[in-house]
């Protein structure tokens, strides 16, 4: 029951809010002095916040429409080059891109879309032909779509990588450091023509036994089978993928607003006071990252179980005991796929050293193909997002890309 609990309540606050919205409205054109006198512009403005907080949100769009490239803006079309049952492969295609840099961006499958990644894109696209990972809702995969893990996961990243072709370079922001980490060492072991030329892991969990974070020890200090039981759901029969186990993506936000609840609530009061104050610009700016933020989706049941058991309590991958397809993947095999890890300073997600790791273990890649990269005074958003991304980190990752195409 615990997702139509959530759909009811969710119903409930659509109606509240588009009468808060509405109610704004009204007072926002109140002529003077009432506006004055009555404190509308006060009481709007709270109706606005509440609005925007309790209104519901789907699948956003990327809407990158145009690129800077030398100097003059150039269209930028988005392609759907590829699909799965549970993803597809999205293309964005420029004047620009022919010759440059093949750029597969694997988003993270945690419960947001692969939109949360459109400053990554947006700053990536000039000297790369970008393509990237667009995961589906799992809500909406019907149980014909058959089922996916983590081992699928990695079956989708070779896939792709094969569909790209030859000489594609990977950026994987967050947790899919971890599969595509473990799909280079398995191209790498069969010689594949289409394993990465280079691999940039940027705040992933590759080992979680560094410098152990709340999401780590969350993780860690419930067995196993709490989780089935607490926050595994079934998909309602009004959904499309009626019938599947999932981890709703309502959880992971609630579970991810929690763990800075002071921060939230601070961003909220500052956006009340910018509405009060009159600056809408800055306003829109806090509107833009809830819009983004709270456009949540779902996981397989087996997806996120298998990734607590795999990646946070037993650590299989670092210890070289995880298993693909019946078979050991070895990380000395990634003997030519250059490796770029990067870490924030302040990332409270993925602690520093735990994406780190991946150089160490990588025993068969020569030092001068490793590289490490600590963005000081970061945090795990801003790893990927924001002015610290596009000035201090994305260079470090163009160089690289460069350096080894």
């Amino acid at each position: 029951m615990l997702y139509q609990a959530y759909d009811f309540q969710r119903a409930m606050f659509a109606g509240a809010s588009r009468w808060a919205e509405a109610t704004a409205r009204v007072l926002e054109t109140m002529p003077a002095p009432f506006a004055t006198v009555s404190q509308a512009p006060v009481v709007a403005s709270a109706l606005d916040v509440f609005a925007h907080a309790t209104q519901p949100r789907g699948k956003p769009a990327f809407g990158l429409s145009t690129t800077i490239v030398d100097g003059r803006e150039v269209a930028v079309e988005e392609r759907i080059e590829a699909r799965k049952p549970f993803g597809q492969l999205k293309h964005f295609v420029h004047s620009g891109s022919e010759g440059a840099p093949k750029l597969l961006i694997v988003a993270p499958m945690s419960g947001h879309f692969a939109t949360l990644l459109r400053g990554t894109v947006e700053r990536m696209l000039p000297g790369h032909d970008v393509w990237i990972t667009d995961w589906k809702d799992a809500r909406d995969v019907p149980l014909t779509g058959g089922g996916f893990d983590l081992e699928s996961y990695i079956d989708y990243v070779i896939e792709w990588l094969e569909h790209i072709g030859e000489g594609a370079h990977v950026l994987a922001v967050c947790q899919p450091s971890v599969p595509c980490y473990a799909a280079a060492a398995i191209m790498g072991a069969n010689g594949h023509p289409c394993r990465p030329k280079t691999l940039t892991m940027m705040g992933g969990p590759i080992d979680t036994r560094e410098c152990p974070t709340a999401v780590n020890d969350h993780a860690t200090t419930k067995p196993h089978d709490w989780f089935v039981h607490n926050v595994i759901a079934t998909v309602p029969p009004y959904y499309k993928g009626a019938g599947r186990r999932v981890y709703p993506g309502f959880l992971q936000l609630s579970g991810f607003m929690s763990m800075n609840l002071g921060n939230h609530m601070v961003s909220h009061w500052h956006m009340f006071s910018d509405l009060v104050e009159g600056d809408g610009e800055s306003a829109d700016k806090h509107k833009e990252f809830y819009d983004e933020y709270r456009a949540v989706c779902d996981m397989t049941a087996e997806f996120y179980l298998q990734t607590v058991d795999v990646v946070f309590q037993r650590h299989l991958l670092p210890k070289g005991e995880f298993n693909y397809r019946g078979k050991l993947v070895n990380l000395a095999t990634i003997g030519d796929t250059a490796l770029l890890a990067i870490e924030g300073e302040r990332d409270d997600i993925s602690g520093i050293g735990q994406t780190k790791a991946a150089l160490k273990l990588a025993t068969g890649l020569p030092e001068k193909k490793k590289r490490y990269f600590l963005a000081e005074g970061v945090g795990h958003y801003g790893i990927f997002n924001g002015s610290k991304w596009r000035t201090m980190i994305a260079p470090v990752v163009e160089d690289w890309i460069r350096a080894h195409d």
